[in-house]
């Protein structure tokens, strides 16, 4: 969105896009994409985080000895313990939180493109002053978008347990995507803000 041409009209447009499992936030990522943002998943920086050989791996088999083998995690041994339990989900952020703000700090300091950071955490602290754009839906719309792309029903409901409430997410952001209805309106309402706010 922003070339070379404009990039002296406006500073580069920087947004954290949140929102619990199930919301839309990947699909409202998309379009935020397809106008030109660089999208940033904080999720996918988490799992590269824990690949064979990294010191998070390490931290993690210190900690959870029964998840790794040969070094490889395995995810849904560790889903189980972290998602069942606050006190043990607090590790692993204590482990992976910081390592993942370094990293998107790292990628946003090398670009002056347009930003969009997609967070599913409503504490994961990364940046300050930054546009905070929440999705939501009714917990039985998201529970039924999670299971319709593979996921396993109690997997899912421990993992959204686990995760902020629709108010959180509310309250944290500066603008609010209800994304309960037809798919067609929320890309039209996203589409139109970011017309509006960085066209």
């Amino acid at each position: 969105m922003t070339s070379a041409g404009s990039s002296h009209h406006r500073a580069a447009a920087r947004v954290l896009l949140g929102g619990g499992i199930g919301a839309g936030k990947s699909a409202v990522a998309a379009i935020f994409e397809r106008a030109g943002f660089l999208v940033i998943e904080a999720d996918e920086i988490g799992r590269s985080l824990l690949a064979v050989g990294t010191p998070e791996t390490a931290a993690v088999q210190e900690l959870w000895p029964s998840v790794v083998a040969d070094g490889v995690v395995d995810r849904a041994a560790l889903a189980t313990i972290v998602f069942g339990d606050a006190s043990e989900l607090r590790k692993l952020e204590a482990v992976t939180h910081p390592a993942i703000a370094a990293e998107i700090e790292r990628r946003v300091t090398n670009t002056e493109r347009d930003i969009v950071v997609e967070v599913p955490l409503l504490h994961l602290q990364i940046i300050r002053a930054w546009t905070r754009v929440a999705v939501i839906a009714d917990t039985e719309t998201r529970l039924g978008r999670a299971i319709a792309r593979g996921g396993d029903r109690d997997d899912i409901a421990r993992r959204m347990g686990s995760q902020a409430s629709t108010e959180q997410w509310i309250s944290w952001a500066d603008v609010v995507i209800d994304n309960n209805g037809p798919w067609a309106a929320t890309e039209r309402i996203v589409a139109s803000m970011i017309d509006e706010r960085w066209g």
